[in-house]
């Protein structure tokens, strides 16, 4: 069969084997490193490996919580259920008007353990949750000598009875002033689908692991949100929550933060003994994405970069595929064997980017759906980082009724 080229003249530069080559080298580096580094990325020691003690060890959990109704009381019944560890929930209502104060003051009625930290008006340069992290961890290093950790968490984080105690344990054997995990990210609609299993995917295919633990190089560290284990001493001397009061990524700033301090950080897998359900819907998992999408990057070079390379990687062997199929199609018999060889790189390009993200859902417990939603995930991706970009530029990033500020010249 022949007719028209589909291609418009495209098909030099789609089926070049030099641009194939390169294709497969970026889909290549995820699946390469992301094997590497979920083989250091190990769990926390098993609560009967915890070193156990006369005293248990204090720690203060804390709950920021902006129009928490829904989450807030099944994530506080959560933490007190704690093992093997003396716990307390700090909880921070941030000016709530659903009724989360009420639940509140229910739950404190109920359990001494549940501190209730007095509000203030948010202060000018300070975004919602570090402005209420920050107040728990005054209130805690106030009033509590005995308090040795805190841990910083989402209203939507769910904790196992071991989740804290286990991560103790394993930043006693890290010998880590701050350790985070990233909870088993739970999804229930393809929308959310879309981005969230990506948390994983960047972590562990970007994140140099072995560079992270041989060295306090604030660059090569992260933390999730969700999850952040730090100590009394390790929290005074980084500055705490002061430090990057206007930021909405204390996945990156807090880590950092510590490092520069001359103390060590680390990550484990926690998938066991915490989860989270964090946005509900497409629309939701898009504007929390874009909130801080382009801040966790930092520069407008790294985008840059990084689109140039998931396109590269993850989208564009889809089109050389799709492509050399339409041209075997339309084409005559003579021109068939000129895609040959972009399209067996193209293959196992595919086949890179399809087997890493089978190897993440096995670990980390995602749905299956993920693996053919791939390159789907990977353009949303892209989009939402540089819609987040445009939102940071043009000073319209926000959550939750609040509206932070740009982060380019910082």
């Amino acid at each position: 069969m022949s007719g028209a080229n589909p291609l418009f003249g495209l098909e030099q530069i789609i089926f070049s084997p030099w641009l194939g080559a390169v294709s497969l080298v970026a889909a290549a580096q995820s699946l390469l490193v992301g094997v590497a580094n979920m083989k250091r990325y190990r769990p926390a020691p098993a609560l009967a490996d915890v070193a156990a003690s006369t005293q248990p060890v204090r720690v203060a959990v804390c709950i920021p919580a902006r129009n928490e109704r829904e989450n807030i009381e099944a994530c506080v019944r959560s933490v007190l259920a704690s093992r093997e560890v003396d716990v307390r929930a700090y909880v921070y209502d941030d000016e709530s008007t659903d009724g989360t104060g009420e639940i509140l003051a229910r739950l404190a009625a109920e359990d001494t353990r549940v501190v209730v930290v007095p509000r203030r008006a948010l202060p000018a340069g300070w975004n919602g949750k570090q402005h209420a992290c920050f107040r728990m961890a005054e209130h805690g290093l106030a009033y509590d000598p005995a308090l040795e950790w805190f841990l910083f968490t989402d209203a939507d984080v769910r904790f196992e009875p071991d989740a804290v105690a286990r991560a103790l344990g394993f930043a006693q054997r890290a010998n880590a002033a701050l350790v985070s995990t990233v909870p088993r990210e739970v999804t229930g609609s393809v929308g959310e689908m879309l981005l969230i299993p990506l948390i994983h995917f960047v972590l562990m295919g970007y994140l140099p692991f072995g560079r992270m633990r041989a060295t306090l190089d604030p660059a090569a560290s992260a933390a999730c949100g969700q999850f952040i284990l730090v100590s009394r001493t390790a929290y005074r001397a980084s500055g705490g929550h002061e430090g990057f009061r206007d930021s909405m990524h204390d996945g990156v700033k807090f880590p950092r933060a510590v490092r520069r301090a001359g103390l060590r950080t680390d990550l484990y897998d926690g998938t066991e003994s915490v989860s989270c359900h964090m946005y509900r819907g497409f629309s939701q998992t898009w504007r929390g994405f874009a909130k801080n999408a382009f801040e966790g990057l930092g520069s407008l070079g790294l985008l840059i970069f990084i689109t140039v390379w998931h396109v590269l990687g993850h989208l564009l062997p889809w089109v050389v595929i799709t492509a050399a199929v339409a041209q075997m199609l339309t084409q005559s018999d003579a021109s068939r064997e000129r895609p040959q060889t972009a399209l067996i790189l193209a293959l196992l390009a595919v086949a890179s980017g399809l087997l890493y993200r089978v190897l993440l859902a096995a670990r980390f417990r995602q749905s299956w759906l993920n693996v053919p939603l791939h390159p789907i995930s990977i353009a949303m991706l892209t989009a939402v980082q540089w819609w987040s970009l445009w939102l940071d530029r043009t000073g319209r990033r926000g959550w939750k009724g609040r509206v932070a500020g740009s982060t380019v010249s910082k």
